[in-house]
């Protein structure tokens, strides 16, 4: 079973700029608040503008498309929502957004499914103890071919604290306030 394949967000972009100390006059991306964002659906990401190095809010694709991969979408057969973080740093498929393309990807929680018996699961909606938002750990990647390009991302995994363990055997790094800047 795929690990967090479902992830909410309805925290207004208005209140995720201030949170992740974004510049006032950044143009906030056309968002719906969600309580279901799936794989390939559009994610918010949080990444260094390569000019000015400020942070950006961007709206991109949840599923990542490794820049070399693929010659046209019309191919596209394999993209990654998630990124086990163990070894991410040689893997091919992550090595160079691992080095070069960081991003933070802000929600207000995520699913996980409880394993009741062989055909039976229970959600679970995971967030932070206080609520608000959390910083997920994640990369993104730009995929060009002549004119069409894709922007994706994927969240970046970890074995389960001692909470999440009894749902599932993978989470998403979750970054404290005091790491956002070092990750990116």
């Amino acid at each position: 079973m795929r690990m967090c394949g479902r992830a909410h967000l309805s925290t207004d972009f208005s209140e995720i700029k201030l949170v992740f100390n974004l510049p006032p006059d950044q143009p906030v991306p056309n968002f719906a608040p969600t309580y279901n964002l799936a794989p390939t659906d559009p994610i918010p990401v949080i990444r260094r503008d390569p000019e000015t190095r400020a942070r950006r809010l961007d709206v991109i694709r949840w599923g990542l498309i490794p820049y070399f991969w693929h010659k046209t979408l019309k191919e596209l057969k394999f993209t990654t929502i998630n990124a086990k973080a163990e070894g991410i740093e040689t893997a091919s498929f992550y090595r160079l957004p691992f080095r070069q393309r960081r991003c933070l990807i802000p929600l207000d929680g995520f699913y996980e499914w409880k394993k009741l018996g062989p055909d039976d699961k229970q959600p679970y909606s995971v967030g932070l103890k206080g609520g608000g938002l959390m910083a997920v750990a994640g990369l993104w990647d730009r995929w060009q071919r002549s004119s069409e390009m894709v922007h994706s991302a994927t969240i970046i995994t970890c074995p389960p604290n001692s909470l999440c363990a009894e749902l599932h055997d993978r989470m998403p790094v979750i970054l404290p306030l005091e790491a956002w800047s070092v990750w990116l």
